[in-house]
């Protein structure tokens, strides 16, 4: 009796500690915490990951009976300033549901699990190929949302269950009334004094130099915290310390980088964008390993994340995930072949536990042959080799 006991015991063990781990995944498209944020207007093309996530977030609401948990795709978006909404989507095969619920006073994935998110627009019909939000209402269709700066939209996208089908959709925020950061904006100037020490940050593209009118976000200090849509930015500074900014335009990598800014100090910056292409490369420094493991250092987590959302944004991309390790001073050995390759493979398997198929990626561990530093003096040079780069296919 006291041997089965134990043996019960060790499966429900077993079994908490599995629930456990998926708890703390919170990534997956498939649910709301893992939302696929869209920062920018543009056409992308989405997959539908052929499952659902870890939670049900329809259930509160008896009106989304008709919607299925078991096959979907959340989507997140914060508007900057007062503007309206309009998006199209097209399934590739069967049927295609749209929930847009709109954030109140807290968390909007707390406010769903209470179902007090207000529902703002439902599409529920099973026989859509083409659902949105346009200016012509008609079947699979329903009117724009006006969207005051600062609110949070979530939108969930539907389809059979398991089906991997493909969604393009086109996503367009415009600004009400004469907002300066129109997508026709270019140079923006938020200085207070244009005769002042000035940060001018560039964008251009890394191959023909030319101004690229990007969105960009900028976080850290409070009196630059903001998104904004230009090429060329200018800003007084007048407090010193770090900024974070993410840099996001159609058909580019995206960059993340930060800065050290120094108050009343005159600064001029560039920051290159790289066209997404077949055999273009992207060099991801910030999701970094511990030494001598594929465990992630803490930190990677945000890349990881923004990485997911290129790829759940850009479905019609197939990606080589490359690993490389900083192990100098010998051969290309066994130990230094086989971590490279764990390291791609935990990207890797990050990005499949979270809804981006699979069929779209290899892993491929290239050990010590491709340093970024030949002779790393510092730390910092060591651990950019322990690094990760994402090839186009």
């Amino acid at each position: 009796m006291g041997k089965y006991l134990l043996i019960a015991l060790i499966f429900l063990v077993s079994l908490s500690s599995s629930a456990q781990g998926k708890r703390n995944n919170l990534d997956q498209i498939g649910d709301c915490e893992g939302a696929v944020n869209i920062f920018k207007s543009g056409a992308y093309t989405l997959q539908f990951p052929g499952n659902g996530g870890l939670f049900d977030e329809f259930s509160a609401y008896p009106s989304l009976s008709d919607l299925s948990n078991s096959n979907v795709i959340w989507l997140t978006f914060i508007a900057d300033y007062n503007g309206t909404l309009t998006l199209t989507t097209e399934i590739d095969q069967n049927y295609i549901q749209m929930v847009v619920f709109e954030e109140g006073a807290g968390d909007i994935c707390q406010e769903l699990a209470m179902g007090s998110a207000e529902i703002k627009r439902l599409i529920n019909s099973k026989t859509e190929k083409k659902v949105g939000l346009t200016e012509e209402s008609s079947t699979g269709y329903l009117y724009p949302m006006e969207v005051d700066a600062g609110t949070k939209i979530s939108i969930a996208l539907t389809t059979v269950d398991k089906v991997r089908a493909f969604v393009k959709m086109n996503f367009q925020f415009k600004p009400k009334g004469s907002h300066a950061y129109s997508n026709e904006s270019k140079v923006v100037d938020s200085r207070s004094d244009e005769f002042g020490p000035t940060l001018a940050i560039r964008v251009r593209d890394i191959v023909t130099n030319e101004t690229i009118t990007s969105n960009f976000l900028v976080i850290g200090l409070k009196d630059l915290k903001a998104f904004y849509r230009g090429s060329d930015f200018l800003f007084n500074v007048n407090h010193s310390g770090k900024i974070d900014i993410q840099c996001d335009a159609e058909g580019y990598f995206f960059v993340d980088t930060s800065l050290i800014v120094q108050a009343d100090v005159q600064r001029e910056i560039t920051i290159y964008l790289e066209p997404v292409a077949k055999g273009k490369s992207l060099q991801i420094e910030e999701i970094e390993f511990k030494q001598g493991t594929s465990e992630f250092m803490p930190g990677s987590e945000t890349k990881l994340r923004r990485l997911k959302d290129f790829m759940a944004l850009n479905a019609d991309l197939s990606i080589e995930i490359q690993g490389h390790v900083n192990s100098l001073g010998e051969e290309n050995g066994f130990t230094a072949q086989k971590l490279s390759e764990s390291r791609a493979k935990k990207v890797m398997q990050y990005l499949v536990d979270n809804g981006i198929a699979k069929e779209r990626m290899i892993s491929v561990g290239y050990g010590n042959t491709r340093p970024v530093y030949l002779n790393p003096k510092f730390a910092a040079e060591e651990q950019a080799n322990r690094r990760v780069e994402i090839l186009i296919r």
